[in-house]
């Protein structure tokens, strides 16, 4: 059976799935994008993901295509459509779509994509053995905090990691760690504190990140939002990334850098747990 899309105002077949060639997402990578997750056929954390949706337009002057209400009846709809139990929904806004000027149309009509992806996330064999990263240089544009399709950089460097040997990559800008490809970076220091980038322009402002660190708070678990290096991240008792499809991927090789004894750390796994615990039954 064909996986059902939703594509500007239907359902239909994957394969007859259509947009145009005029679409400014397609011709400027005009639009912006969100991913929730779905366990036991329920959104995790769907409210954070669509206020952050609205700030992404807000921030381009993009029209959305409709309420927050609307948006998330339709995720509805394709989890029923799909019968997907366990997975993701992509969602994708763009301006719209008007003969090619850089300058933005006038009278557009925004367009509106999503499907789902079934997958195990609460059941990850990788993050019970961590990976590796490696880290890259930080040639995206300045404005990260909006979460865009723009993601040529990020698709380059997960390529890099991939042939590299490795399960990820993290951006370095002025010797700072920034984030992952697709996620946000976190180390713990030996004396037990998680530390992980100060929110700005510079990184995306996680939704799973967001999540995580209040866990970690109500176990008494110290955090400081701070800068920190590579150099620093290379010594650290252990390291791990968070994001709404992964949630907790535990990390145990930095470059050439096996943190601890190269295996998942306590506070990953515990961080990890807490999160599947709060998603599944939240």
């Amino acid at each position: 059976m064909s996986r059902i899309v939703y594509v500007n105002g239907e359902y239909v077949p994957e394969e007859d799935a259509m947009i145009s060639v005029f679409d400014r997402g397609f011709l400027f990578a005009d639009g912006v994008y969100e991913v929730s997750a779905v366990i036991n056929r329920k959104l995790v954390d769907n409210d954070a993901h669509m206020a952050r949706l609205a700030r992404s337009m807000n921030e381009l002057k993009m029209t959305p295509p409709g309420t927050a209400e609307e948006i998330e009846a339709i995720q509805l709809k394709l989890i029923e459509e799909n019968d997907l139990n366990e997975g993701v929904i992509y969602l994708q806004v763009t301006r719209g779509a008007a003969d090619r000027d850089f300058a933005f149309p006038i009278d557009a009509t925004p367009s509106l994509v999503m499907f789902t992806q079934a997958k195990s996330i609460t059941s990850n064999a990788v993050a019970e053995k961590g990976i590796s990263v490696i880290t890259v240089p930080d040639i995206r544009w300045k404005r990260r905090d909006i979460k865009t399709v723009g993601l040529l950089p990020a698709s380059m460097a997960k390529q890099a990691s991939v042939e590299a040997g490795a399960g990820d990559a993290w951006f370095v800008e002025d010797g700072i760690v920034n984030e992952g490809s697709s996620n946000n970076a976190f180390i713990v220091t030996h004396e037990g504190k998680i530390v992980t980038r100060h929110l700005g322009t510079e990184i995306l402002h996680g939704i799973t990140r967001k999540a995580v660190m209040a866990l970690a708070a109500q176990e008494n678990l110290e955090v400081e939002e701070r800068a920190f290096t590579p150099e620093e991240a290379y010594e650290a008792r252990e390291a791990f990334s968070t994001s709404a499809s992964a949630f907790v991927m535990p990390v145990v090789k930095i470059d050439d850098h096996v943190l601890g004894n190269g295996v998942p750390g306590p506070v990953a796994e515990k961080l990890r747990a807490l999160y599947i615990e709060m998603a599944t039954n939240g």
